[in-house]
């Protein structure tokens, strides 16, 4: 994609060795590292996510407006069910081919 060297080192920086608590009724819990995903809450992991996912689907993905990034959500778009669930497989094996994992229970499904 054309990124210099010196930023993408600047970015794994920010994730190295990064700890994270989670905010319950009780308080905080203890500071755990975090391994995989994006940071949550982070202002940076929405642009992280898009531009991640705009390197690895180049060589598979249809285009707008049928398919869509915001934040770290892909919207996809179909004219009949069928071809929603085809597309939705050729996405989810494709990404998971470059690396990525896909939680499919966190799909949602929208007729209009």
């Amino acid at each position: 994609m054309g990124v210099e060297e010196w930023l993408v080192s600047a970015v794994m920086s920010m994730y190295t060795g990064a700890k994270t608590v989670v905010r319950i009724v009780y308080g905080n819990s203890s500071g755990f590292e975090v391994k995989v995903g994006m940071h949550q809450g982070s202002a940076y992991s929405p642009l992280s996510f898009v531009i991640v996912m705009e390197a690895i689907s180049g060589e598979f993905r249809v285009a707008l407006p049928w398919e869509l990034f915001y934040a770290d959500d892909l919207v996809v778009i179909a004219e009949t069910e069928e071809d929603l669930i085809k597309r939705l497989s050729e996405w989810k094996n494709n990404v998971e081919n470059s690396g990525m994992r896909v939680n499919i229970n966190k799909t949602k499904v929208m007729i209009s």
